[in-house]
């Protein structure tokens, strides 16, 4: 693995962990609906995430990740289509896919 591969996983563990420290006291979605300043922070680091994973895709000629093109359609989703955002999805997302995706970053960077 090249150092810029690790360096986009190593970004998306470091967004991944900082999603979890926002939403840490977030327990539920009516919660998380209500605090703007969580759901700007959540959307910022998964917009960084998709570009990551973007550019590891572009830079590995070997490595894939599960879910790829739609960690980088939502980041195109995010930055293009701001104003059509779903809540539910976001929630979705931070619910039933954040954590395989750390586990799997974290299996693919050395230790």
């Amino acid at each position: 693995m090249t150092d810029k591969e690790k360096k986009f996983l190593s970004d998306v563990l470091t967004s991944i962990q900082h999603i979890e420290s926002f939403t840490k006291k977030i327990k539920t979605f009516s919660a998380y609906k209500k605090d703007y300043l969580v759901k700007g922070a959540v959307e910022r680091h998964l917009g960084i995430i998709g570009e990551a994973v973007n550019k590891f895709l572009k830079e590995s000629a070997t490595n894939e990740l599960s879910n790829a093109r739609q960690i980088i359609s939502l980041r195109n989703r995010l930055i293009h289509s701001y104003d059509s955002i779903d809540d539910r999805i976001i929630w979705s997302i931070l619910k039933n896919h954040i954590k395989p995706l750390k586990k799997e970053i974290e299996n693919l960077l050395p230790s």
